[in-house]
C-alpha cells in the first residue's frame, strides 16, 4: 500500500512539472560544429530524458553481454555444489543410519563436488568407522588437527581411538590439549578427570572438577558430592604418611557430605589419636545419624585403645541410644556385648532380627553367643544357617559389590557414589527361610512304613476273607514318592553330641566362631 501511494506521488509530481513547463513557453538553441539545433523547452526536455534512458538501457545491456560467461560457469559451480551437498547429506544420514557402504559412496560423490567442506572429513571418517579401517579414521582425525575449525574435533576422536586401544597415556595427552584449546569442552574435562581419579591422582582430580563447577559442566549438588568422595579418597591415602593432612581432608569431606562413612571414619581415627574424644563423638554421631555403619561403631568403640571390653561396649550402647541405627546399630551393640562376654544382652540386642531371616553375620555372631552361653547345639545350628542365610551388605557401586569402599566405578572407571546395601544378585531368595527342621527328625527317627489307606488295601477281591496280620505287599508302599527324602544340610554331629576335646573351652586348641 505505502509503495503505490508513493508511486502515485511520483506521478503526480511528474505530471505537476510537464504541466508548469508547459504553461512557461521557451526554446532552446544548441550550436555545435556549424549546426544549430532550435527546440522548445519541453521537447527539449523529452529529448534528455529519451537520452537518458537509451544510455541506461546500453549500459545495462553490456554489462549483462560482459557477465554471460561468468554467470554460466556460476550456475554450473552451482549445481556441483548442490549435488554435493545432497550427497554429503545423505551420507551422513546412510552413517548414522549404519549402512557403511552407502555412506562412503555418498562420501565419494560429494568428495568431488567439494573440496574444503569439514563435514565432508567427518563423513570420511565415520564411513571408515563403519567399515573397520582403522588405520584410515587416525589419518582422517590427524587430517582434522590441520584446520582450526576442525582440531577439536579430530582430538576427541583420537582421544577415543587410543582410549580405545587401551593407551591411557596418549589419551591423557590428547584431552589435556583439547582442553588448552577450549576449557569448556565436557567431553574433555570428564575424559581428564576419569583418567586422573583411575590414576589416584586426586589433586589434579578435584583441579579439574573445579573447573567443571566454574565452567557449569556439574550440577552444583553432584559437584559437591564428588568433591567430598575425591577428598574421602585423599583422606585414606594420606591416613599413615601425613595424619594431620588426612586430618583435615577428612573434616572437608565430612562437612560436604555427612553421609561419607569413610571420611567420618578416618576423622574419628585420628581424632582418637589425639585423644579428642568430644570431637570423636561429634564427628562419628553425626555421620552414624546419616547412615549407619558398622565401620562408624568401631571407631567410636576403639575411641580409647585401652579400654577394657565393658567399656567399648558401654560407648558403643551410647551411640546406639542416641541414634539406633535400625539392623546396623543391632549388630554394633550385639558384637561390642559379645567381646564383652555378655551373652544375655547380646542375646537382647539381636533378638529383633532373629525373626527376620538374619543373614549371615548374624547368623556367626548369633552362633558365637549360644557357644559363650554354653549351648553348643544352638551354636551349630546357628553355624548352619550362617551357610545358607542371605549375604551380608557390601559397597555397591554401578552394580558391582566389594567389601571396601572406593571412589571409582570399577564398570565405568569414572568417580560413582557407592552404597551401603544388600547386593542385586545376592538379595535373600523366598524359599530360603523355609528350612524347616521338622524332617529331620522323622528321618532320624525312621518309623516303619505306614499301614496302606483302605482304597488301597482292597487291590484283590479274589480273596473273600481278610489276610492275615502280615505287613502290607510291597506294591502297596510305592505311590508314596512325595515322602522322599529332602535334600538337607545335617550338622557335623547330632545336637546332643557332648562335643570334641577341640570344642572345650579349657583346651588351648580351641575352635574359633567364625565372625562376619
Amino acid at each position: 500500500m505505502i509503495r503505490l501511494l508513493v508511486r502515485f506521488f511520483l506521478l503526480a509530481a511528474a505530471a505537476a512539472g510537464f504541466a508548469w513547463v508547459a504553461d512557461r513557453p521557451g526554446t532552446i538553441v544548441i550550436r555545435w560544429l556549424n549546426h544549430e539545433i532550435e527546440t522548445s523547452v519541453l521537447a527539449g526536455l523529452a529529448g534528455l530524458i529519451f537520452a537518458v534512458l537509451a544510455l541506461w538501457f546500453l549500459f545495462t545491456s553490456l554489462r549483462r553481454l560482459i557477465g554471460t560467461p561468468g554467470a554460466i560457469g556460476g550456475y554450473f559451480r552451482f549445481r556441483k555444489a548442490r549435488r554435493g551437498y545432497e550427497s554429503l547429506s545423505r551420507g551422513i544420514i546412510a552413517a548414522g543410519a549404519g549402512d557403511g557402504q552407502s555412506a562412503h559412496r555418498f562420501a565419494m560423490i560429494a568428495g568431488k563436488n567439494l573440496s574444503d567442506e569439514p563435514l565432508l572429513k567427518l563423513l570420511e571418517v565415520q564411513a571408515a568407522q563403519l567399515k573397520g579401517d582403522r588405520g584410515k579414521v587416525r589419518r582422517g582425525f590427524e587430517e582434522m588437527l590441520k584446520t582450526p575449525e576442525t582440531k577439536a574435533l579430530g582430538l576427541r576422536g583420537l582421544f577415543a581411538e587410543a582410549r580405545q586401544s587401551g593407551d591411557l597415556t596418549t589419551a591423557r595427552g590428547f584431552a589435556e590439549e583439547a582442553l588448552k584449546l577450549n576449557p569448556a569442552l565436557g567431553w574433555a574435562s570428564s575424559a581428564m578427570l576419569a583418567i586422573q581419579s583411575q590414576a589416584r591422582d586426586w589433586d589434579s582430580a578435584l583441579a579439574t572438577l573445579e573447573t567443571q563447577r566454574k565452567t557449569g559442566q556439574q550440577v552444583p549438588e553432584r559437584a559437591k558430592r564428588m568433591k567430598a568422595v575425591l577428598l574421602g579418597a585423599k583422606a585414606l591415602a594420606a591416613e599413615t604418611r601425613d595424619p594431620r593432612s588426612a586430618l583435615d581432608f577428612a573434616l572437608e569431606a565430612h562437612k560436604l557430605d555427612p553421609a561419607l562413612v569413610p571420611a567420618a571414619c578416618v576423622a574419628a581415627r585420628l581424632y582418637a589419636a589425639q585423644g579428642a574424644q568430644r570431637r570423636v563423638w561429634r564427628v562419628v554421631s553425626k555421620a552414624w545419624e546419616s547412615a549407619p555403619h558398622p565401620d562408624l561403631a568401631e571407631a567410636y568403640a576403639y575411641a580409647r585403645l585401652t579400654d577394657a571390653p565393658g567399656d567399648r561396649y558401654d560407648r558403643v550402647r551410647r551411640l546406639i541410644g542416641a541414634y539406633a541405627g535400625g539392623t546396623e546399630g543391632a549388630y554394633a551393640l550385639g558384637r561390642a556385648a559379645a567381646e564383652a562376654r555378655q551373652w544375655d544382652d547380646a542375646m537382647k540386642a539381636l533378638s529383633p532380627l532373629i525373626a527376620s531371616d538374619p543373614g549371615a553375620r548374624i547368623c556367626a555372631l548369633l552362633a558365637e553367643i549360644e557357644e559363650g552361653r554354653g549351648d553348643k547345639g544352638r551354636a551349630r545350628e546357628w553355624l548352619a544357617r550362617a551357610v545358607r542365610a542371605p549375604s551380608d551388605p557390601m559397597w555397591v557401586i554401578d552394580g558391582a559389590a566389594s567389601p571396601y569402599w572406593t571412589p571409582v566405578s570399577p564398570v565405568t572407571g569414572e568417580i560413582a557414589f557407592a552404597e551401603w546395601k544388600v547386593p542385586f544378585e545376592q538379595l535373600p531368595r523366598q524359599a530360603a527361610p523355609q528350612a524347616e527342621p521338622e524332617p529331620v527328625v522323622e528321618e532320624a527317627e525312621v518309623p516303619p512304613a505306614p499301614p496302606p489307606p483302605p482304597a488301597l488295601a482292597t487291590p484283590a477281591p479274589q480273596a473273600p476273607e481278610p489276610p492275615p496280620p502280615a505287613p502290607a505287599p510291597v506294591p502297596a508302599a510305592k505311590p508314596r514318592p512325595a515322602r522322599s527324602k529332602p535334600r538337607i544340610v545335617e550338622p557335623a554331629r547330632p545336637p546332643d553330641d557332648p562335643g570334641q576335646p577341640e570344642d572345650d573351652p579349657d583346651q588351648p586348641g580351641r575352635r574359633v566362631s567364625a565372625k562376619s
